[in-house]
């Protein structure tokens, strides 16, 4: 039931991520005329932080990481550049096969993001948040 109950929240935090990936990057390129390629990058890391903050209060908040806030944050980021790279790599596959999306990379976004999110969700759960939390 935990595992469930984990995995629904880290979808909902997933979501929240995915919204401020894809809106940040179309953002950026559609008003900023920034390279989407680029632009991925800060949406990445904006997005990588929404999602921390959430799976650590909520998906994950029975659990502990045995680090302070920064020292986890960071382990997070280094997770979660393993689901980047898949996510990055499904990403710039699709712009480079459909041209069209290079007008619309958060549909780019969307497909990296679902593919990585068995990933994240992997790392983050058996490696940064493995151990309950002790009572106080």
């Amino acid at each position: 039931m935990r595992l469930r109950r984990e995995a629904g929240l880290f979808a909902i935090g997933g979501a929240l991520g995915l919204l401020v990936d894809a809106g940040t990057v179309q953002a950026l390129v559609g008003w900023g005329g920034w390279n989407p390629y680029l632009a991925r990058v800060l949406s990445f890391l904006l997005a990588a932080t929404v999602t921390w903050t959430w799976n650590r209060r909520h998906t994950f908040a029975h659990r502990d990481s045995g680090r302070s806030p920064l020292a986890e944050w960071l382990h997070w980021m280094a997770l979660m550049g393993l689901g980047a790279c898949v996510n990055y790599a499904v990403y710039a596959s699709l712009l480079l096969s459909f041209a069209r999306l290079g007008r619309w990379p958060a549909l780019a976004v969307a497909a990296g993001s679902a593919v990585a999110a068995l990933v994240n969700f992997a790392t983050a759960r058996g490696v940064l948040f493995r151990r309950s939390k002790q009572a106080v």
